[in-house]
């Protein structure tokens, strides 16, 4: 049976570690519902304890976001819980340091299917529910500073992360010529220390070397920038946010 609540409900993608557990904890903060979703289950069974144990109302679900059945199956359980999303944040995504002239077909498909066509479904749905609960709905893609300028040898991560400042824009422009009172917003980090650059490297070691060059970001920087999009007034869309450490180059 669906009921009408009070609290908006925020659905984060890739909440197992790093950005998406701390924009989880950010926001259950903020007494959002909230629907969490990764692939790790000990790591969602975690997590949807401990916000649990602060008083937040969770719906936790384990997700293949390469599978288009998964997510719409997460949908019609977030509508049957809840009725809908109001806030969707994409922040699942995924690197692999492949050559243009040398890479893995598999690996640049992944970076694809996760990073650009898994998030388009994502926001398809969101935007069915947010235009049935007639509400002021936000969109929040965390994308990369590699949206902004390509790194050697992530040719196809960096096209990945281009794509998402093309589907923002695209979006918005689609949004207002069908007079939908909902933002659209994107959040671009430079070097944050995460499990990612241990995957995308394959190196632990080299992650390392990454982190320790100088301060770095904190997931709980991007966190803290997520609330700063989403506690503007309706009338302010934050278009696109980039932040990188104070000393990191490019």
């Amino acid at each position: 049976m669906i009921e009408t609540f009070s609290k908006k409900v925020a659905l984060i993608t890739g909440v197992s570690s790093g950005i998406g557990e701390a924009i989880a904890r950010r926001l259950a903060l903020e007494k959002y519902r909230l629907v969490i979703c990764a692939r790790r289950q000990e790591k969602l069974d975690k997590l949807t304890t401990e916000l649990q144990e602060i008083g937040c109302e969770v719906l936790a679900k384990r997700v293949d976001l390469r599978q288009e059945a998964d997510i719409v199956n997460l949908f019609e359980a977030i509508r049957q819980q809840w009725g809908g999303v109001d806030i969707l944040i994409n922040n699942a995504g995924l690197g692999h340091r492949e050559s243009l002239m040398t890479g893995s077909t598999e690996a640049w498909r992944e970076m694809l299917e996760v990073n650009v066509l898994a998030l388009c479904i994502c926001t398809r749905e969101a935007i069915k529910d947010m235009s049935d609960r007639n509400n002021n709905g936000h969109i929040i893609h965390i994308s990369s500073m590699a949206g902004h300028r390509v790194p050697l040898f992530s040719g196809v991560y960096a096209a990945s992360k281009y794509a998402v400042r093309a589907l923002t824009e695209g979006l918005r422009q689609e949004l207002r010529e069908a007079n939908k009172n909902i933002r659209i917003s994107s959040i671009s980090p430079g070097f944050v220390e995460t499990e990612f650059a241990e995957k995308y490297s394959k190196s632990k070691e080299r992650a390392q070397e990454v982190y320790s060059q100088f301060p770095v970001l904190q997931s709980e920087d991007i966190a803290n920038a997520v609330w700063y999009v989403l506690s503007q007034p309706d009338y302010v869309q934050v278009h696109d946010i980039l932040l990188r450490p104070t000393q990191q180059k490019n």
